[in-house]
């Protein structure tokens, strides 16, 4: 079905064929596990509605956007419901991402526009959300004034959990651009593609998959980690000291994926 053919009404297996093709659902890091298990089936019904629309794959992508930075703006309300909150922006902000590309397929408007707004979106809600924690640790923010000592160790670890993040997804990023200055292909997206050959880091990689934690840096798991957190504070006598704990540790753990990372992507074949 060619894009001038596509009826401004399509039922939705038409749609799937086309916004939902199955190199798409098969994706290994672009998919996230939330689409595949239950945003994709129904984003189809949301893509349905907005393709009868005038809004554009990239206004799609500007409502992801601002759903993704919500979600760091909740996480500065205090307790369980800024948590909560947070929760359901990630949720949002996915349901968008799903379905700016799938208007973007129906529509063949797919461009380096939108896979660069898309980057913005990620990239900065993730940051957001990091140092959004550690803001959340402090608690009373008047502590940043009152007493410094007690605050800015945990706004230090929400910095460089937000550094580590964009960090962490950038490597991707410039595995991808030295392929390209290098005059290589592009980078299948599939499990085959990130292989390492046998060897001591080809089994750390299969040990780490057992205890996944270098995959916690998303917004939904960073939201999720922020809500088991807040039931956990509901305990009087802990309080904030599970989010504390929380931006520390995944500080600590954030920076042990970096430096795993990198030596994954030395080690394998992506650069070759």
């Amino acid at each position: 079905m060619g894009d001038e053919s596509r009826p401004g009404s399509p039922t939705l297996d038409q749609l799937r064929a086309i916004a939902q093709p199955p190199e798409v659902r098969a994706r290994k890091n672009a998919e996230h596990w939330t689409a595949e298990l239950y945003l994709r089936h129904i984003s189809i019904y949301l893509t349905a509605a907005l393709v009868r629309t005038p809004i554009t794959a990239n206004g799609v992508t500007a409502l992801m956007i601002l759903s993704g930075w919500a979600i760091a703006g909740a996480l500065l309300i205090p307790g369980i419901w800024g948590a909560l909150l947070a929760l359901f922006f990630s949720q949002l902000q996915l349901y968008f991402d799903c379905c700016d590309g799938e208007v973007a397929r129906w529509r063949g408007t797919s461009s380096a526009k939108g896979v660069f707004l898309d980057k913005v979106g990620h990239y900065t809600t993730e940051g957001a959300v990091a140092v959004a924690l550690g803001f959340r640790a402090v608690g009373d923010l008047s502590l940043v004034r009152t007493d410094p000592g007690q605050a800015y160790p945990f706004i230090v670890a929400g910095l460089a959990l937000g550094w580590f993040v964009l960090l962490n997804k950038a490597l991707n990023d410039m595995v991808h651009v030295s392929r390209a200055f290098n005059g290589l292909g592009r980078l299948p997206d599939t499990a085959a593609a990130t292989d390492i050959p046998r060897g001591l880091v080809a089994t750390l990689k299969r040990i780490v998959r057992f205890v996944p934690f270098h995959r916690i840096y998303h917004s939904v798991e960073m939201s999720l980690l922020a809500v088991v957190a807040g039931i956990v504070g509901l305990v009087p006598a802990i309080g904030l000291t599970a989010d504390r704990v929380l931006v520390v540790a995944l500080a600590v753990l954030c920076a042990v994926s970096v430096v795993g990372h990198f030596i994954a992507i030395v080690a394998s074949r992506r650069l070759s």
